[in-house]
Protein backbone atom coordinates (compact mmCIF):
# COMPACT_ATOMS: atom_id res chain seq x y z
CA UNK A 1 0.00 0.00 0.00
CA UNK A 2 1.56 2.90 -0.94
CA UNK A 3 2.26 5.84 1.90
CA UNK A 4 0.56 8.91 2.38
CA UNK A 5 2.23 11.88 0.18
CA UNK A 6 3.48 14.18 3.43
CA UNK A 7 2.12 17.24 4.43
CA UNK A 8 3.91 20.70 2.79
CA UNK A 9 3.70 23.83 5.17
CA UNK A 10 4.37 27.13 2.92
CA UNK A 11 5.17 29.66 5.28
CA UNK A 12 4.97 33.09 4.20
CA UNK A 13 6.09 36.48 5.98
CA UNK A 14 4.17 39.28 5.30
CA UNK A 15 5.57 42.38 6.13
CA UNK A 16 3.48 45.54 4.29
CA UNK A 17 3.37 43.37 1.19
CA UNK A 18 -0.72 43.27 1.14
CA UNK A 19 -1.29 44.85 -2.30
CA UNK A 20 0.66 41.44 -3.08
CA UNK A 21 -0.76 38.84 -0.82
CA UNK A 22 -3.53 37.31 -2.07
CA UNK A 23 -2.09 36.93 -5.65
CA UNK A 24 1.06 34.96 -3.63
CA UNK A 25 -1.30 32.69 -2.07
CA UNK A 26 -3.75 31.74 -4.71
CA UNK A 27 -0.38 31.07 -6.77
CA UNK A 28 0.51 28.24 -3.76
CA UNK A 29 -3.50 26.96 -3.72
CA UNK A 30 -2.67 26.59 -7.25
CA UNK A 31 -0.40 24.00 -7.11
CA UNK A 32 -0.98 20.65 -8.50
CA UNK A 33 0.34 19.10 -4.95
CA UNK A 34 -1.58 18.19 -1.83
CA UNK A 35 -1.84 18.34 0.71
CA UNK A 36 -0.96 21.83 1.92
CA UNK A 37 -1.50 23.91 4.78
CA UNK A 38 -0.39 27.91 4.17
CA UNK A 39 1.27 29.93 7.03
CA UNK A 40 1.10 33.60 6.89
CA UNK A 41 3.42 35.34 9.45
CA UNK A 42 1.84 39.14 9.15
CA UNK A 43 5.02 40.57 10.69
CA UNK A 44 3.83 43.80 12.21
CA UNK A 45 2.62 45.76 9.00
CA UNK A 46 1.90 48.84 8.94
CA UNK A 47 -0.04 48.90 6.02
CA UNK A 48 -3.88 46.79 5.45
CA UNK A 49 -1.74 43.72 5.37
CA UNK A 50 -3.33 41.71 8.06
CA UNK A 51 -6.65 43.06 7.01
CA UNK A 52 -6.20 41.49 4.00
CA UNK A 53 -4.73 37.97 5.28
CA UNK A 54 -7.77 38.00 7.76
CA UNK A 55 -9.97 38.21 4.23
CA UNK A 56 -8.04 35.82 2.98
CA UNK A 57 -8.36 33.26 6.07
CA UNK A 58 -11.82 33.58 5.24
CA UNK A 59 -12.20 32.75 1.77
CA UNK A 60 -9.45 29.32 1.69
CA UNK A 61 -9.53 27.17 4.70
CA UNK A 62 -5.83 25.94 4.18
CA UNK A 63 -4.88 29.16 5.64
CA UNK A 64 -3.61 29.88 8.84
CA UNK A 65 -2.49 33.41 10.41
CA UNK A 66 -0.07 34.22 12.94
CA UNK A 67 -0.12 38.29 13.79
CA UNK A 68 2.71 39.36 15.54
CA UNK A 69 5.02 42.55 16.47
CA UNK A 70 8.06 43.41 13.70
CA UNK A 71 10.26 40.78 14.33
CA UNK A 72 12.20 40.36 10.80
CA UNK A 73 11.91 38.19 8.06
CA UNK A 74 14.23 35.25 9.76
CA UNK A 75 11.94 35.36 12.91
CA UNK A 76 9.06 35.25 10.99
CA UNK A 77 9.98 32.62 9.03
CA UNK A 78 11.30 30.31 12.43
CA UNK A 79 7.77 31.25 14.38
CA UNK A 80 6.19 30.06 11.18
CA UNK A 81 7.69 26.94 10.73
CA UNK A 82 7.33 26.46 14.43
CA UNK A 83 3.52 26.34 14.06
CA UNK A 84 4.14 24.26 10.76
CA UNK A 85 2.84 20.47 11.26
CA UNK A 86 4.07 19.51 7.92
CA UNK A 87 7.50 17.71 7.72
CA UNK A 88 8.53 19.42 4.99
CA UNK A 89 8.63 23.31 4.10
CA UNK A 90 8.59 25.88 1.56
CA UNK A 91 9.30 29.57 2.71
CA UNK A 92 7.83 32.21 0.51
CA UNK A 93 8.13 35.82 0.38
CA UNK A 94 4.75 37.61 0.19
CA UNK A 95 5.01 38.93 -2.97
CA UNK A 96 6.42 35.99 -4.99
CA UNK A 97 4.67 33.52 -6.97
CA UNK A 98 5.34 29.57 -7.69
CA UNK A 99 4.25 27.42 -10.58
CA UNK A 100 1.50 24.78 -10.07
CA UNK A 101 3.97 22.22 -10.74
CA UNK A 102 6.79 23.07 -8.28
CA UNK A 103 5.96 21.60 -4.86
CA UNK A 104 4.86 18.37 -6.26
CA UNK A 105 8.01 17.81 -8.38
CA UNK A 106 10.41 18.73 -5.44
CA UNK A 107 8.67 16.64 -2.93
CA UNK A 108 9.14 13.86 -5.37
CA UNK A 109 13.13 14.38 -5.09
CA UNK A 110 12.82 14.63 -1.06
CA UNK A 111 10.85 11.41 -1.15
CA UNK A 112 13.32 9.67 -3.35
CA UNK A 113 16.32 10.88 -2.22
CA UNK A 114 17.50 11.20 1.99
CA UNK A 115 20.78 12.32 0.44
CA UNK A 116 18.69 15.54 -1.07
CA UNK A 117 18.30 18.29 1.50
CA UNK A 118 17.45 20.92 -0.34
CA UNK A 119 15.52 20.97 -3.79
CA UNK A 120 14.87 24.22 -5.95
CA UNK A 121 14.38 25.10 -9.20
CA UNK A 122 14.59 27.90 -12.23
CA UNK A 123 13.70 31.28 -11.37
CA UNK A 124 12.95 34.81 -12.66
CA UNK A 125 13.09 37.66 -11.70
CA UNK A 126 9.41 40.22 -12.50
CA UNK A 127 8.70 43.74 -12.30
CA UNK A 128 6.12 45.82 -13.59
CA UNK A 129 8.51 46.62 -16.32
CA UNK A 130 8.86 43.30 -17.58
CA UNK A 131 10.86 39.70 -16.66
CA UNK A 132 14.16 38.33 -16.64
CA UNK A 133 16.19 34.72 -16.11
CA UNK A 134 17.55 34.71 -12.72
CA UNK A 135 21.09 32.92 -13.84
CA UNK A 136 21.96 30.85 -10.93
CA UNK A 137 25.37 29.09 -10.43
CA UNK A 138 25.50 25.18 -9.67
CA UNK A 139 25.41 23.90 -6.40
CA UNK A 140 28.94 23.58 -5.17
CA UNK A 141 29.90 23.92 -1.78
CA UNK A 142 33.29 26.14 -2.46
CA UNK A 143 31.04 28.13 -4.05
CA UNK A 144 28.74 28.47 -1.33
CA UNK A 145 31.42 29.68 0.83
CA UNK A 146 31.72 32.49 -1.33
CA UNK A 147 28.22 33.34 -2.76
CA UNK A 148 24.62 32.34 -2.63
CA UNK A 149 23.38 30.16 -5.19
CA UNK A 150 20.03 29.04 -4.17
CA UNK A 151 16.73 31.55 -3.43
CA UNK A 152 15.24 31.55 -0.06
CA UNK A 153 12.18 29.67 -1.64
CA UNK A 154 13.30 26.16 -1.89
CA UNK A 155 11.78 23.23 -0.15
CA UNK A 156 13.14 21.17 2.84
CA UNK A 157 12.27 19.10 5.57
CA UNK A 158 11.59 20.33 8.77
CA UNK A 159 14.03 18.35 10.65
CA UNK A 160 16.69 19.62 8.92
CA UNK A 161 16.17 23.63 9.67
CA UNK A 162 15.91 22.43 13.09
CA UNK A 163 19.13 20.32 13.49
CA UNK A 164 20.90 23.29 11.89
CA UNK A 165 19.95 25.77 14.21
CA UNK A 166 16.85 27.33 12.13
CA UNK A 167 17.21 31.00 10.69
CA UNK A 168 19.82 33.47 12.27
CA UNK A 169 17.48 36.12 13.37
CA UNK A 170 20.47 38.10 14.58
CA UNK A 171 21.02 38.97 10.67
CA UNK A 172 17.67 40.88 10.66
CA UNK A 173 19.42 44.34 9.60
CA UNK A 174 22.25 42.91 7.58
CA UNK A 175 20.44 40.50 4.81
CA UNK A 176 20.77 37.52 3.05
CA UNK A 177 19.82 35.11 5.70
CA UNK A 178 18.95 32.66 3.18
CA UNK A 179 22.66 32.87 2.16
CA UNK A 180 23.43 32.30 6.28
CA UNK A 181 21.29 29.48 6.45
CA UNK A 182 22.21 27.47 3.54
CA UNK A 183 25.47 27.25 4.69
CA UNK A 184 24.61 25.94 8.46
CA UNK A 185 22.40 23.47 6.51
CA UNK A 186 25.07 21.85 3.56
CA UNK A 187 28.14 23.04 4.84
CA UNK A 188 29.23 19.27 5.86
CA UNK A 189 26.90 17.02 4.28
CA UNK A 190 23.93 16.83 2.11
CA UNK A 191 23.06 17.10 -1.63
CA UNK A 192 21.37 19.94 -3.76
CA UNK A 193 18.63 19.40 -6.64
CA UNK A 194 17.65 21.88 -9.11
CA UNK A 195 14.60 21.26 -10.57
CA UNK A 196 15.09 21.75 -14.60
CA UNK A 197 12.09 24.45 -14.78
CA UNK A 198 11.24 27.77 -14.12
CA UNK A 199 9.36 27.56 -11.18
CA UNK A 200 9.49 30.37 -8.91
CA UNK A 201 8.84 34.45 -9.68
CA UNK A 202 10.74 36.65 -7.23
CA UNK A 203 9.42 40.11 -7.64
CA UNK A 204 11.23 43.12 -7.57
CA UNK A 205 9.66 46.18 -5.81
CA UNK A 206 11.34 49.79 -5.39
CA UNK A 207 11.27 48.45 -1.12
CA UNK A 208 12.77 45.19 -1.20
CA UNK A 209 15.20 44.46 1.54
CA UNK A 210 17.65 43.03 -0.58
CA UNK A 211 18.44 46.94 -2.13
CA UNK A 212 18.51 47.89 1.36
CA UNK A 213 20.83 45.94 3.02
CA UNK A 214 23.40 46.00 -0.76
CA UNK A 215 25.36 48.49 0.98
CA UNK A 216 29.16 48.12 1.68
CA UNK A 217 28.61 48.95 5.29
CA UNK A 218 26.03 45.79 5.32
CA UNK A 219 28.46 43.51 3.56
CA UNK A 220 31.52 43.98 5.77
CA UNK A 221 28.35 42.93 8.56
CA UNK A 222 27.75 39.86 6.97
CA UNK A 223 30.83 38.82 6.23
CA UNK A 224 32.29 39.60 9.62
CA UNK A 225 29.02 37.53 10.99
CA UNK A 226 29.75 35.07 8.49
CA UNK A 227 33.52 34.47 9.61
CA UNK A 228 32.63 34.72 13.60
CA UNK A 229 30.07 31.52 12.54
CA UNK A 230 31.58 29.29 9.70
CA UNK A 231 35.30 29.63 10.56
CA UNK A 232 35.67 25.98 10.50
CA UNK A 233 33.56 26.27 6.89
CA UNK A 234 35.88 29.04 5.71
CA UNK A 235 38.84 27.59 6.84
CA UNK A 236 38.35 24.21 5.03
CA UNK A 237 36.85 26.09 1.60
CA UNK A 238 39.34 29.00 1.80
CA UNK A 239 41.77 28.73 3.48
CA UNK A 240 40.90 31.35 5.61
CA UNK A 241 38.27 34.21 6.37
CA UNK A 242 36.10 34.88 3.62
CA UNK A 243 37.23 38.89 2.38
CA UNK A 244 35.49 41.63 1.26
CA UNK A 245 36.41 41.20 -2.26
CA UNK A 246 35.11 37.85 -1.88
CA UNK A 247 36.35 36.02 -5.27
CA UNK A 248 40.08 36.50 -4.54
CA UNK A 249 39.52 34.95 -0.58
CA UNK A 250 41.63 31.51 -0.95
CA UNK A 251 44.38 33.31 -3.32
CA UNK A 252 44.45 36.09 -0.33
CA UNK A 253 44.50 33.63 2.53
CA UNK A 254 47.41 31.47 1.35
CA UNK A 255 49.28 34.20 -0.11
CA UNK A 256 49.34 35.60 3.48
CA UNK A 257 50.18 31.73 5.34
CA UNK A 258 52.86 31.67 2.93
CA UNK A 259 53.96 34.91 4.25
CA UNK A 260 53.23 34.13 7.87
CA UNK A 261 50.72 36.84 8.01
CA UNK A 262 47.62 34.71 8.74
Amino acid sequence: MKSPSPLVSVVIPCYNQGKYLKETVISVLNSKYRPLEVIVVDDGSSDDSLEIAKQIQGEFPEIKLINQENGGVSNARNNGIEAARGSIILPLDGDDLISEEYIGEAVRVLEEKPQVKVVYCDGIKFDESGQKTWNLKPFDRHQLALDNMIFHAALYRKEDWKAAGKYSEEMRYMGREDWEFWIKMLKNEGEVEQLPFTGYYYRLTPTSKRKKTATSEKKRERIAFLNQRHKDFYDRELNGPLRFNRSWSKTYNTFLKLIGKL
